[in-house]
């Protein structure tokens, strides 16, 4: 049973790929056991933009405090480790997982603005990451902000990463645009090699006994994945990408699914941070049993038979799935009238 695909250019051995989780991908043993588990890739956790903007102002600080005291102090400079706390423990975190693993490594960039990516994609592919994610995570909150400035936000910090670097480049978004589908074509148009969807935002949650915003994270769940399965399905054949599904890959069976739509790799977080890592192995197990009981001898053999350019029904993704589901749903109990 062959259960290779291909991503981004890479050769993978299947389409279970880790996404970026960093309380998995901080530990070199994690990603080995991530390997030796079935990961045929290991998207790394996120080096985010603020990080490198703190990186960038305690070098400045460093390079001139003092400076007005003492002669000598002109050549006093910190250890690396001082300045470099975020950036570049994160390339040598990269050239150690190269140096121990025999699966693609993807690095991962988080941030809203163009900022110190470029510089900072640069020395990620030099330290040897196979491919590069970018992470774009903006909240518009200013009203006067319109949604063309956003996506044209989008568009330039992509060009600008790809004229930076010359591996592959994926972009993770969120499902919050007015078209999704433009958004997606102008990306490609803008040199994007991969999509990945979707972002799953984590929302704040408040404490109302001492007044504060707290984080609060939620594991999804299989129900996740209909949104970015119904996206991929709907931009496989138009949009000239290699799409990701991510959010709600738990079983096999899920993994089914995104393929057939159109993915080329699904994503695995939740499950993991749920079940532990040696649960990919427990997913291969279930998307090979049902490839055999539905005789498919490759994952190729199924990739897009579904989306929504060879789906019988394309309308079934759009519109006219919305008003069946309506009309289709009767609940066990109805209300007793008053």
């Amino acid at each position: 049973m062959d259960l290779s695909t291909t991503y981004l250019g890479l050769e993978l051995r299947s389409p279970l790929v880790v996404g970026a989780a960093a309380p998995l991908s901080e530990n070199i043993d994690h990603l080995k056991y991530m390997e030796d588990a079935g990961a045929a890739a290991v998207v790394l956790h996120s080096l985010f933009e603020e990080q490198i903007e703190e990186d960038t102002s305690n070098l400045h600080y460093y390079m001139e405090e003092g400076t007005e005291s003492f002669a000598e102090s002109l050549t006093y400079f910190p250890e690396p480790d001082v300045f470099h706390v975020g950036p570049a423990l994160y390339l040598e975190h990269i050239r150690r997982a190269k140096a121990s693993l025999g699966i693609p490594l993807i690095a991962s960039l988080n941030g809203d603005s163009t900022g110190g990516w470029t510089d900072y994609a640069r020395q990620i592919q030099e330290a040897g990451a196979d491919a590069l994610e970018l992470n774009i995570y903006a909240i518009p909150s200013d009203p006067y902000l319109s949604a063309a400035a956003i996506e044209q936000q989008y568009r330039d910090i992509v060009r600008a990463v790809k004229s930076a670097v010359t591996i592959p480049v994926a972009v993770k978004l969120s499902p919050y645009f007015t078209n999704m589908a433009n958004v997606a074509h102008e990306l490609t148009l803008a040199g994007a090699d991969g999509l990945v969807l979707f972002n799953r935002f984590y929302q704040p949650d408040l404490d109302i006994e001492n007044l504060e915003v707290n984080p609060h994270v939620l594991l999804s769940t299989p129900q996740d994945m209909r949104l970015p399965m119904r996206w991929i399905a709907i931009l496989d054949g138009r949009v000239p990408v290699d799409f990701a599904a991510t959010g709600g890959i738990h079983r096999g069976v899920d993994v089914v699914r995104m393929m057939m739509v159109g993915a080329k790799v699904t994503m695995i977080v939740s499950a993991l941070l749920r079940h532990g890592i040696g649960h990919i192995s427990e997913i291969e197990k279930g998307l090979q049993h049902w490839m055999e009981e539905n005789e498919y001898a490759s994952i190729k053999e199924m990739q897009g038979i579904m989306s929504q350019c060879n789906c019988p029904n394309p309308s079934e993704f759009e519109r006219v799935q919305y008003m069946k589901a309506v009309q289709s749903y009767h609940p066990e109990r109805y209300p007793t009238p008053v």
